[in-house]
């Protein structure tokens, strides 16, 4: 492959995931536009010898013809249609928009259809959930009834960008977290959102007042699958990873527990635990998916079939708006 890209906005670390694959599907980065906090862009810059510009008017070159972002979250919908209007396909970390105009916006875009955008939601990508996936629609585990999602984050407030902080401008912990569980929960059972109920609250951090920390959601999907979902921002600074994230699904005929970070009394890498009527409980062997997220995003601009689709990004980022706006909220502030 010889795609030319470059990044425009570089304010999270997952971008430089982005990055090293195109990298290794033998592409070359034109550079990195970042106007504020630029010291993610220059270790990236000097990391891989990528240039970094002024002004992203020099993107505009026909040549480069891919964008990835991880800008401010408010401000990646204005990325992508900076690609549509230049005729860019673009690649933005999550979350892709922070509310519900964001979310009009971007079907606008994709409706238009000139470009393809992806987003990474790298989760349908880990070893341990394409082995899962595997299970499910071998129908190992039954009809699927209850999914269960426990991610936990570290917060370590030092390092964290200030729009962290900003409901505005990072659209908040719901949409912020969640959008990786909604993802799975589609891909999983093959079913959509039917009905989501989401409580949030507030424990820390008064001196950020739209800056909630934990937050619970109960869905049912079109299928009669139950999920519940968990997040916060509690993780310990000790902890051996930035979060004890598992995943436990339930079938009629079995059952599965994913470590995605491990378990430090097992083994500190992805896990994969299931027991069926058949089969004693065991731990299973990981298969790794046919592409990357990066891989899969350049078969769809290649026109070929892809794990993620235009319809999965709109219809996840629909169900954390929904989620976002029909929460019930509780903050220990306010509370008298």
């Amino acid at each position: 492959m010889s795609y030319r890209f470059a990044i425009h906005g570089c304010q999270h670390s997952h971008i430089a995931t982005f990055i090293d694959q195109m990298l290794a599907l033998g592409g070359t980065c034109a550079g990195i536009y970042e106007k504020e906090s630029p010291g993610l862009a220059r270790k990236i810059s000097e990391q891989h010898g990528i240039p970094l510009v002024d002004d992203p008017a020099v993107f505009e070159e026909e040549s480069i013809r891919i964008i990835g972002s991880s800008a401010v979250n408010n401000r990646k919908i204005d990325v992508i249609e900076w690609c549509e209007r230049h005729g860019k396909h673009v690649m933005v970390d999550k979350p892709v928009i922070t509310g519900r105009a964001q979310l009009e916006r971007l079907e606008a875009v994709i409706d238009r259809g000139r470009i393809q955008v992806g987003v990474m939601l790298t989760e349908r990508f880990r070893p341990s959930v394409s082995t899962l996936k595997r299970a499910i629609d071998d129908g190992r585990l039954g009809r699927i009834v209850s999914v269960t999602m426990r991610k936990p984050h570290k917060l370590l407030p030092a390092s964290r960008h200030p729009s962290h902080f900003s409901k505005e401008e990072s659209g908040g912990i719901v949409i912020d977290l969640f959008i990786h569980d909604f993802d799975l929960l589609r891909f999983l059972t093959g079913q959509e959102v039917a009905s989501i109920h989401t409580q949030l609250a507030k424990h820390i951090m008064p001196e950020h007042p739209s800056f909630y920390d934990t937050a619970t959601a109960q869905v049912m999907m079109s299928g009669g699958t139950l999920a519940q979902l968990y997040t916060d921002w509690h993780t310990p600074r000790k902890s051996w990873t930035w979060g004890d994230c598992r995943i436990f699904v339930n079938g009629t005929e079995g059952c599965a527990e994913l470590r995605l970070n491990g378990d430090p009394s097992v083994a500190v890498e992805e896990l994969y635990f299931q027991i069926t009527d058949n089969e004693p409980f065991e731990k299973q062997e990981l298969r790794a998916p046919e592409a990357n997220i990066t891989e899969d995003f350049m078969r769809r601009i290649e026109s070929k079939p892809s794990v993620q689709t235009h319809r999965d990004i709109l219809e996840t980022c629909r169900a954390t708006v929904i989620a976002d706006e029909n929460a019930v909220v509780f903050d220990a502030f306010r509370t008298t």
